[in-house]
């Protein structure tokens, strides 16, 4: 089964764009997802529509950050993106007739649920200013400036 990774794509490149003090287009961005700037216009507009990012058409345009990173938890953006399925798997029918299966679905059931509600809990705990410094910790670790990183995006 195929992964949802329009959450971990987004987030990517927002702390890219949080590094940036001029705006970036759709197709730089593109190159950071490894898509189409089709797909990234259709992921920033939904971002675009809360506030978290803005838009500048034109020579010089492209997106840039609108928000304050302190404010905005991954939740937040999880929602903006349009609450993607949180987990791969699911129950074999939705409602079956055989009762062995209604006791597995009740089960499975309840153990997705809290699973969910866990993983939506610790979402809304997360910040992009912390999910930013942890990035930055992780290159200062190993002596990479965030300026020679973005330039292996082919962002510059």
């Amino acid at each position: 089964m195929k992964r949802d990774s329009k959450l971990s794509g987004v987030l990517h490149i927002l702390l890219h764009m949080a590094e940036l003090e001029e705006p970036v287009t759709s197709e730089d961005l593109s190159k950071m997802m490894d898509t189409n700037p089709v797909v990234v216009r259709r992921l920033m507009a939904g971002l675009r529509e809360q506030g978290y990012v803005r838009s500048e058409k034109g020579h010089g345009g492209g997106w840039t950050v609108a928000c304050n990173l302190t404010k905005v938890t991954l939740l937040d953006i999880y929602k903006a993106v349009g609450s993607p399925s949180l987990l791969a798997i699911g129950n074999r029918t939705e409602s079956p007739g055989c009762l062995v299966e209604q006791s597995v679905n009740a089960a499975l059931g309840k153990a997705f649920d809290d699973a969910e509600q866990r993983l939506l809990r610790r979402l809304g705990e997360v910040t992009l200013a912390s999910l930013s410094a942890d990035c930055h910790q992780r290159l200062e670790a190993k002596g990479i400036s965030l300026k020679a990183k973005r330039n292996t995006h082919g962002v510059q």
